[in-house]
């Protein structure tokens, strides 16, 4: 042939394909596309629902014209004084009279001694002072009051946007 090559063996023979998971023995690798996709959205889910799982008791707090904290790596200590009166350190209903020794314990075990005090509008100032009495007594000396940003101002003005 002029200008061609010639191949060996010629082309008229019939090529075998391995199939996988034909007779022989089943295939024993995991896809693995699926799961990688499942994964995915499962972290795409947890992303989003994971700010919506603050940990705490429904209470009405006041509203003022002061801006939020700074988040802190460390999760806060945080007690809470609901509307009927009942205090609680994190979720746990807490009797008046053992909030002191429980408190103590508490920051016997913490390096902060930070703590946030959450009180609903309704409850007395009385109860509110009793409180941070225990507070200060069970061994935390700094304590933050928590509000809702963007209530009214002492000079009657609104508060400034961002706050």
């Amino acid at each position: 042939m002029a200008g061609g090559v010639m191949k060996k063996g010629g082309g008229g023979g019939r090529r075998r394909r391995r199939r996988s998971g034909g007779g022989g023995q089943p295939m024993a690798e995991i896809n693995v596309t699926p799961m990688v996709d499942v994964m995915l959205v499962l972290l795409i889910i947890f992303m989003v629902a994971a700010p919506l799982l603050t940990v705490g008791v429904p209470v009405e707090l006041p509203k003022t014209a002061a801006s939020s904290l700074p988040n802190e790596a460390e999760e806060p200590l945080t007690v809470t004084i609901a509307a009927d009166g009942m205090v609680m350190i994190q979720t746990t209903e807490v009797p008046m009279d053992e909030l002191t020794p429980r408190l103590q314990a508490i920051a016997t075990e913490r390096s902060d001694d930070r703590i946030f005090l959450r009180a609903d509008g309704s409850v007395p100032y009385d109860t509110v002072a009793k409180v941070m009495g225990a507070l200060n007594r069970g061994g935390f000396s700094s304590i933050g009051l928590v509000t809702d940003a963007g209530g009214p101002t002492l000079d009657g003005t609104a508060p400034a946007a961002g706050n």
